[in-house]
């Protein structure tokens, strides 16, 4: 957009002009000089603004998840939102995190390749404390995590990473998983030092104790999925099923659900003295005559009448007749 000039501007100009300060010929030379801009080929912006915004939009979504998540295990205040994205070199990534901290790997299938979620030390711990049972207080030095910490950690993160494919649905979808855990960076690498990626920061507050999340995702990974990030495909109208589709599907489920089946041959009042009685060989008459329908239930309610007997040696039961919804026999 072209800049517009004040009115004070304007005279000004007029004024330089006026008096030879400044010459209609140097104004026309500036405007066609080529304006050149630098550009770093080791700092390469593979991802257009379009598709910044899309993966903000995806884990502004993923944060409310993980904030749900972490409030419901820790049982604590806990409060995650996305303060930027951003994209870097995947050697400038590894430069800004601490030299010790949680790094979880992930695979994202069905995309070849892995991601990486770093926790600052400072938060995980605090979620380690709050787990075992202490107030939720992160460590002021740095150390090596045990062997039982380290379960406890892969058990919290890996079920976290089920809510990034849940963020990921209106795009792709994406099956995270992870695969291993580590606490040096020097020990990771996932892709070349000059591999563009695009960095996530999460700012998370655990109780009273605050850090970052980042979420490291290599251009080269997403690149099969990388026009489902543009504004034109989150525009796009979605094909609609045919509503005969989803009934035959919902038949077909039906028709494979198991309901229970009851005969009910008749029924009879006794007292709890007689009942306390009761011994083996004893006859209780029943209500019903030997003549009379039956009713048959399908779960609880009345669905058929039938004549007992027996098919092929075993106890069998004919269906005579159809109830109407909601009638009983006696009702008849």
């Amino acid at each position: 957009m072209a800049e517009v000039l004040s009115q004070s501007e304007i005279d000004a100009l007029l004024s330089a002009l006026s008096s030879g300060e400044l010459s209609a010929e140097e104004i026309r030379q500036g405007e066609t000089e080529r304006k050149i801009r630098n550009y770093d080929f080791k700092r390469a912006m593979r991802f257009s603004k379009d598709q910044i915004r899309s993966l903000t939009r995806i884990f502004e979504n993923f944060s409310r998840l993980l904030t749900s998540y972490f409030s419901a295990q820790l049982r604590t205040y806990v409060q995650i939102q996305v303060v930027s994205v951003e994209q870097l070199p995947y050697e400038e990534f590894i430069r800004s995190i601490p030299k010790v901290t949680i790094l979880n790997v992930f695979g994202v299938h069905p995309l070849n390749g892995k991601f990486v979620m770093e926790v600052n030390p400072n938060v995980a711990y605090a979620m380690l404390d709050r787990l075992l049972g202490g107030p939720g207080v992160g460590q002021e030095k740095d150390r090596n995590l045990t062997e039982i910490e380290t379960r406890v950690m892969v058990r919290i993160f890996g079920r976290s990473l089920e809510y990034l494919g849940e963020a990921w649905k209106g795009v792709a979808d994406l099956a995270p998983e992870l695969e291993m855990l580590e606490v040096n960076p020097q020990f990771m690498q996932l892709v070349s030092p000059n591999e563009t990626v695009a960095v996530v920061s999460l700012s998370s507050k655990i109780g009273e104790t605050t850090g970052m999340i980042n979420v490291c995702m290599p251009h080269v990974v997403l690149e099969p999925i990388m026009p489902k990030l543009s504004a034109h495909y989150w525009m796009h109208p979605k094909k609609t099923r045919d509503k005969s589709e989803d009934a035959e599907v919902i038949r077909k489920t039906l028709q494979k659900a198991f309901l229970p089946i009851t005969v009910e041959l008749g029924s009879s009042t006794i007292s709890v003295g007689e009942f306390l009685q009761l011994a083996v060989g004893d006859v209780i008459k029943l209500d019903q005559a030997i003549d009379q329908n039956v009713q048959i239930k399908i779960g609880n309610s009345p669905k058929y009448l039938g004549q007992p007997g027996t098919s092929r040696g075993r106890i069998a039961v004919q269906v005579t007749e159809v109830l109407e919804e909601g009638v009983r026999e006696g009702d008849r």
